[in-house]
C-alpha cells in the first residue's frame, strides 16, 4: 500500500504502473479504464487517488531537462529540487517557487501550488507550453496560443497525465530573507499593503489566537533596503522555523539572516535535503481576494481559540491574479491562509467546515490538494464552468475521474 507523504491517506488504486519510456505510458493509459498520475504524493487529501484503477508513477521516464531561448524544457516527473541548480547555473532563474523544492512541477501547477509576493502570479503562470498523455493513449501539446491553454495546465489531474512542461525563464538573481518578530495585529490590520509592500515575497506566520503576529518573513531581490522595524515588529536574533513559536528547529530552513544567496536557496523555506515544514503534519489553504484581506483576517481571527489548538501554524500570503480557470488566483489577486495542522484528522475536519463558513461571504477557494470540507467554497465560478466543459470534451468516458474530483469539481457534468 502507498501512502501519501503525510502519511494520513493511504491510496486506494489496486497498482502502480511505472512505465521506463513514453510510449510504455501511452500504452497503459491507453487500456485502462481508470488511472491517475502520482507524483511526490504531496497532497492531503485524495485528488490523485485511482479508487479500483491504476496509478502511474513516471519518474522511470527518463526525459532530460532543457534550457533554450529562456525557457526550461522538462518531464512532468521532474521536481523542483532536481532541475533549479542547473537553471541557476546556466544565468537563469524561475520568477517565482513554492516554500518547499521537493514537489513535482507537474503535480505543483496541477493544483494551483504558488509561492508568495503580491506581484508573483501562482506556478502556472510560469508554463507556455505543455503536452499532455490523453484518454486514447496520444500525446497532444498545448500552448499559450490555444484556446485551452488556461485550462489545460492547472488541471488537477482531470485531463490526463502532464508528460512535459516548458516554463518561462529570466536572467538570474540573488535574494536575502530577514525576518521580523511580533508585529502587533493592530498594525498587520492597519498596514497590510505597506507590509506587503516591503518585499518580492512576505509570509506571515500566526496562530490566530494571539494578539501579536509572530513572525513577518520577508524574501527581497539583492540589494535591497530593508527596514530597521517593521510597524512595531523588531529583527529577529537569530533563525527562525515557521513554526518557531512553537519551539521547532530552524535546521531545516533556508538561509536567513539578510544574507545573499541565489534565488533557488532563498526563496523556498526549507531546504531540499531535509523533510520539509514538520514532516508530520496535515495541510489546509484558503484564498479570498486581496480586497476583503484584513476582513478575512478579522473572521479567522474569532476562531482563534478552536484553531490555535490544532495548530502548528498558520501562513499568510498574496498571489496576483492569473487566467487558469482552475487556479485559486482566477481572475483577480488572492490573500492565501495556509494551515499547518497537528496530524489529529477528525478534529481538523471538524474546524474546517467553520473556517470556510467564515471565509464564505469573501467568496473563498481552497487549495486542490489540501484538506478542505467544500460545501461553502466558490465552486461554480465561469472558470470551474468552462473547465467542466474542456474535461468532457478531453475525457468523454471519465478515465481521469475520481470520486474526489466527481464530488468537489466534475459534479453534474
Amino acid at each position: 500500500m502507498i501512502e501519501n507523504w503525510a502519511g494520513n491517506l493511504t491510496y486506494r488504486a489496486r497498482e502502480v504502473v511505472a512505465p521506463r519510456t513514453l510510449s510504455e505510458a501511452q500504452e497503459l493509459v491507453a487500456g485502462s479504464a481508470r488511472i491517475k498520475a502520482l507524483g511526490s504524493r504531496h497532497s492531503f487529501n485524495a485528488v490523485a487517488d485511482s479508487p479500483d484503477g491504476r496509478q502511474l508513477d513516471l519518474s522511470a521516464v527518463n526525459i532530460a531537462p532543457e534550457i533554450n531561448d529562456a525557457t526550461l524544457t522538462i518531464g512532468g516527473a521532474t521536481r523542483y529540487g532536481d532541475v533549479v541548480a542547473q537553471v541557476h547555473e546556466a544565468g537563469y532563474a524561475l520568477a517565482n517557487l513554492a516554500s518547499l523544492p521537493h514537489i513535482t512541477v507537474a503535480g505543483s501547477v496541477a493544483t494551483g501550488t504558488h509561492g508568495s509576493g503580491q506581484r508573483l502570479r501562482g506556478l502556472a503562470s510560469a508554463v507556455s507550453a505543455v503536452e499532455l498523455l490523453t484518454a486514447d493513449g496520444s500525446l497532444r501539446t498545448f500552448s499559450r496560443a490555444d484556446a485551452e491553454f488556461p485550462g489545460v495546465v492547472v488541471n488537477v489531474g482531470a485531463l490526463g497525465v502532464l508528460t512535459r512542461l516548458t516554463l518561462d525563464l529570466e536572467p538570474t538573481f540573488s535574494v536575502r530573507q530577514d525576518v521580523f518578530d511580533a508585529l502587533p495585529w493592530s498594525a498587520a490590520l492597519e498596514h497590510f499593503d505597506e507590509i506587503e509592500a516591503e518585499g518580492y515575497s512576505v509570509s506571515l506566520f500566526t496562530n490566530w489566537a494571539r494578539d501579536v503576529i509572530d513572525q513577518v518573513l520577508l524574501k527581497n531581490r539583492v540589494p535591497a533596503k530593508i527596514p530597521e522595524t517593521l510597524f512595531g515588529a523588531l529583527p529577529a536574533d537569530g533563525p527562525r522555523h515557521p513554526a518557531h513559536a512553537a519551539g521547532i528547529s530552524a535546521k531545516n530552513t533556508t538561509v536567513q539572516g539578510g544574507v545573499p544567496g541565489p534565488w533557488y536557496d532563498r526563496l523556498p523555506h526549507f531546504r531540499l535535503e531535509f523533510a520539509p515544514s514538520v514532516g508530520a503534519e496535515l495541510q489546509s489553504e484558503y484564498f479570498v481576494p486581496r480586497a476583503h484581506a484584513t476582513a478575512a483576517f478579522e473572521a479567522l481571527r474569532s476562531l482563534g481559540d478552536r484553531i490555535a489548538p490544532l495548530l502548528v501554524v498558520s501562513e499568510i500570503r498574496t498571489v496576483a491574479g492569473d487566467e487558469h480557470w482552475l487556479s485559486p488566483a482566477y481572475d483577480g489577486d488572492r490573500v492565501a491562509v495556509h494551515f499547518t495542522w497537528e496530524q489529529r484528522q477528525p478534529e481538523v475536519e471538524a474546524v474546517l467546515p467553520l473556517i470556510e463558513e467564515k471565509l464564505a461571504p469573501f467568496g473563498v477557494r481552497a487549495h486542490w490538494g489540501k484538506l478542505f470540507h467544500g460545501a461553502a467554497l466558490d465552486l461554480d465560478h465561469h472558470g470551474v464552468r468552462r473547465f467542466r466543459e474542456l474535461a468532457a470534451e478531453l475525457d468523454p468516458a471519465g478515465k481521469f475521474r475520481n470520486p474526489f474530483l466527481d464530488r468537489h469539481l466534475l459534479r453534474g457534468s
